[in-house]
């Protein structure tokens, strides 16, 4: 099987598990071929913990949930020395923490401490943690995806903006429509007879089809990387970053909304997962619709709205909207 099927696959695979989240889905396989970092963000009960599961199901790798509360501490995360006694004296030996692994799923990281939150944000960076002035690498296969609770502020710690700065994409959950919620009673209520039937009959093994391997992701990267972005979309993605920190010329509305604009890493964000999103549509070129489908994730957590725009109730979204509306196709 190349790459792309295998791809396929786990996206498919992925479906089965996911009812009505096509677009998710579609994000966080975005993130995993484009080597980066997401938050998820949606109300209780929407699947984000099921989501990433189901990435990590499906995929050959190592798995691990961090639930994150305020008394974590750094080393709860990263690891620490611990003194070993032995007959002949004694030494410090590196136990590396839940964040040594293949996808780590950082559940609720706003409601962890400062200190908690920059060691997990450390290592995200620069894909290494340091401890008792040892560094310690992480697997060439390494994402993360913090969930947050945009309700219930209370006893939160909301990330800064340079901290959010970080994720490459920030990707909202929503309520599904009332067809896709009948699958998913149907959906979990099969899962339930399925788990009962096993324990009833433990000798009876259910034959799973095997994990999708860690090379077909390397592969895929590859790939991506060779995909054509022409100047013109170069220099598209680039207006479009540019708006937000310039947006005079572009109507009133831009300039009382935005207050401070995105950095280089939107640039970086766009090129990134334009290209991913054309590998995955099956094209080997990059076009306005796969800059334009995930602007609104690349820009939603970069941009500070004006105290004014968020009295009118004015959200990162409508801006992108706005954004991409005024700023000319190449």
């Amino acid at each position: 099987m190349t790459a792309r099927d295998q791809i396929d696959s786990l996206r498919e695979r992925m479906g089965t598990a996911i009812i009505g989240q096509r677009d998710v889905i579609d994000r966080l396989l975005i993130g995993l071929l484009a080597n980066g970092n997401l938050l998820v963000e949606g109300l209780p009960g929407l699947a984000k913990t099921r989501a990433i599961k189901a990435l990590a199901k499906n995929l050959e790798c190592d798995f691990s949930r961090i639930q994150f509360t305020p008394d974590l501490l750094p080393s709860d995360v990263t690891g620490t020395e611990v003194y070993y006694q032995s007959e002949g004296g004694g030494d410090f030996r590196f136990e590396p923490g839940p964040i040594f692994a293949n996808i780590v799923l950082a559940d609720e990281i706003n409601r962890a401490p400062a200190k908690v939150q920059a060691a997990l944000l450390e290592a995200m960076e620069e894909r290494q943690v340091t401890v008792a002035g040892t560094t310690h690498a992480m697997e060439p296969l390494f994402m993360v995806m913090a969930t947050q609770n945009p309700i219930e502020q209370e006893g939160t710690y909301p990330l800064p903006e340079a901290q959010m700065d970080r994720f490459l994409m920030h990707v909202l959950i929503t309520y599904p429509p009332v067809e896709d919620e009948v699958e998913v009673i149907r959906l979990v209520r099969g899962e339930e007879i399925a788990a009962n039937t096993a324990s009833d009959d433990a000798g009876a093994a259910t034959a799973k089809p095997p994990a999708i391997p860690q090379d077909a992701v390397f592969a895929a990267r590859q790939e991506i990387s060779a995909i054509h972005v022409a100047e013109p979309m170069e220099r598209y993605m680039a207006d479009l970053v540019d708006v937000t920190r310039n947006p005079d010329g572009f109507g009133d509305d831009l300039i009382n909304w935005i207050e401070i604009g995105a950095s280089p890493r939107a640039s970086l964000a766009l090129d990134k997962c334009g290209r991913t999103h054309a590998w995955l549509a099956g094209r080997d070129y990059v076009d306005p619709e796969d800059v334009r489908a995930i602007a609104p994730d690349v820009f939603r957590h970069r941009l500070k709205l004006t105290y004014a725009a968020q009295g009118e109730g004015v959200t990162p979204d409508r801006v992108v909207e706005e954004m991409i509306r005024q700023v000319a196709l190449p």
